[in-house]
């Protein structure tokens, strides 16, 4: 009898126990690839096949399929899911646009992804495509497709996928003002990220979820928000501000994970150089006991999977001829961070102002302004290529000439400088003139000192201006451009005008000379 009454006790603790039990999962993930399929330099740009063998490289599809495979060994119950822009960056999406991404993401086993801004760089019709291409959800809660055929019935607001018995689910988000940093055509209406993500949460806990992560394409700056303005989830898969979050490198904006309101935020740098592994443990109420992790470094210690080498190599080949040719050198390396060039004069950005400038000089045109955020990537020293010009510049976007009056030339600037400390790509690079910069002061307010060819900047004058056709049609916040005067957005591609600029310096000397003076 003793022995019975032990056993129906130990049954019943047992019993306890499994209703109580823990729930714990590895969330692997990925933000910001931008096509960056072989591998790459420390500067973020195209690394040499010698410098790939002697370990110098980073990241790389080939690397990343081993790495993933290493982490979901470690553990016995994982997710693989994507903060957004895998699209646009190198010349592989120039040629493929999302074919090769989706059969890369598929190969990887992808169990979600969320919309980036740069999916929508060539319109709903190429990323209606790749929704029909892979074999995973795409998410976007923060917006309204309705009235967009291309894509109304192909992306979800949210999703629930099941794992280690227990479901989980997963919401999409991607920016707010994605009209104003890609092309989504004017039937997509996106929506404020807070108010979308919680109608998501409410709906998913009303079936019975309680294990809810969101993958945004937003900035971190934003992840917090969303974090602190909602209640019910659990995880933040980042992307948009290509932000590293670690608790060891000195190099961190944060620490991995992030919390906020009880909220685990986590993002791994960009361009395939990292694959973030956070390990999640989940109460029986679906409340997190437990959330630890840290980027892993993807460098020349992985060992690159031969197939994939192999596959990327066959799409390689068309674009060989175009990338390996010398355009000119350079005698150091030029800076393209976008840590740097959204937040003050860099000397890439003097590189693409000069070159638009110069090349329309002879048409009267006095002033250039170069968006920070479509510079891609910096070029190290010694040859420079096409392939790596492309790299920085691979956006195909077109040279645009129009005119404004001096106020609405300051208006522009004061719109470019109105974000830095959310490191945004509006920050303009220039050329034809000089300014002063108060980070300090209050958006609107901080540009001072304007000098347009050696004189002060007269707000009733008229302004010969260059740019490229995406500001110019109001990108990144520079609507005061869309009915400039006298415009015309359809000259030669921007990369192609720098690579000629840098043709004919022939020995490129990168500098930068108090143009934009930070107070």
């Amino acid at each position: 009898m003793t022995f019975r009454i032990l056993t129906t006790t130990a049954a019943l603790a047992l019993a306890a126990s499994t209703a109580m039990a823990d729930y714990s999962l590895t969330i692997l993930h990925t933000n910001d690839f931008h096509d960056r399929h072989e591998p790459i330099s420390r500067f973020d740009g195209p690394c040499s096949a010698e410098d790939n063998a002697a370990g110098e490289c980073f990241g790389g599809t080939a690397r990343l399929v081993t790495a993933v495979a290493e982490a979901r060994s470690r553990s016995n119950n994982s997710i693989l899911v994507d903060g957004g822009d895998q699209f646009q960056g190198t010349l592989f999406y120039t040629q493929y646009k999302g074919t090769m991404t989706a059969e890369f993401m598929n190969l990887l086993g992808y169990d979600a992804m969320t919309v980036g801004n740069h999916e929508f760089d060539d319109g709903p019709e190429v990323l209606s495509a790749f929704t029909d291409a892979v074999e995973f959800p795409i998410l976007m809660s923060n917006a309204d497709i309705s009235g967009e055929p291309l894509i109304a019935d192909k992306i979800a607001k949210s999703v629930v996928i099941e794992r280690g018995g227990e479901k989980i689910g997963l919401i999409g988000l991607t920016p707010e003002d994605t009209d104003e940093l890609a092309s989504p055509g004017p039937n997509v209406i996106f929506t404020d990220p807070s108010d979308a993500v919680q109608g998501e949460v409410d709906k998913l806990t009303e079936m019975g979820v309680n294990k809810i992560i969101v993958l945004s394409h937003s900035g971190y700056g934003t992840d917090q928000e969303v974090a602190a303005n909602t209640t019910g989830v659990d995880v933040i898969v980042g992307g948009h501000s290509n932000t590293l979050l670690s608790n060891t490198s000195d190099r961190a904006a944060g620490p991995y994970p992030t919390m906020v309101n009880g909220v685990a935020i986590v993002q791994a740098y960009a361009y395939g150089k990292f694959l973030g592994e956070l390990n999640v443990t989940f109460d029986d109420a679906g409340v997190i006991t437990e959330a630890v992790g840290e980027p892993i470094i993807i460098d020349g210690a992985v060992v690159e999977d031969a197939a994939v080498v192999a596959r990327i190599g066959e799409l390689a080949e068309p674009l060989e001829a175009l990338r390996n040719q010398v355009v000119g050198n350079t005698a150091e390396a030029i800076e393209g961070n976008r840590d740097v060039c959204r937040a003050m004069e860099c000397s890439g950005g003097n590189l693409v102002a000069d070159a638009m400038l110069a090349r329309v000089a002879d048409q009267g045109v006095q002033v250039a302004i170069a968006n920070a955020g479509g510079i891609r990537a910096s070029i190290d020293a010694g040859e420079v290529t096409k392939g790596e010009v492309l790299t920085v510049l691979p956006f195909q976007n077109t040279l645009s000439t129009f005119s404004v009056s001096g106020d609405v030339l300051l208006a522009a600037l004061e719109n470019g400088v109105s974000e830095i400390e959310e490191g945004a790509g509006r920050f303009p690079q220039v050329a034809g003139l000089t300014m002063t910069v108060d980070p300090a002061a209050e958006p609107g307010s901080r540009v001072s000192d304007v000098m347009v060819g050696g004189e002060a900047l007269d707000p009733t004058a008229t302004y010969g201006m260059v740019s490229n056709n995406y500001v110019r049609n109001g990108g990144d916040g520079y609507k005061m451009f869309v009915n400039a005067a006298d415009a015309y957005d359809f000259g030669p591609d921007l990369a192609d005008v720098v690579a000629d600029y840098i043709a004919e310096q022939g020995d490129y000397q990168p500098y930068t000379d108090g143009r934009i003076m930070m107070k």
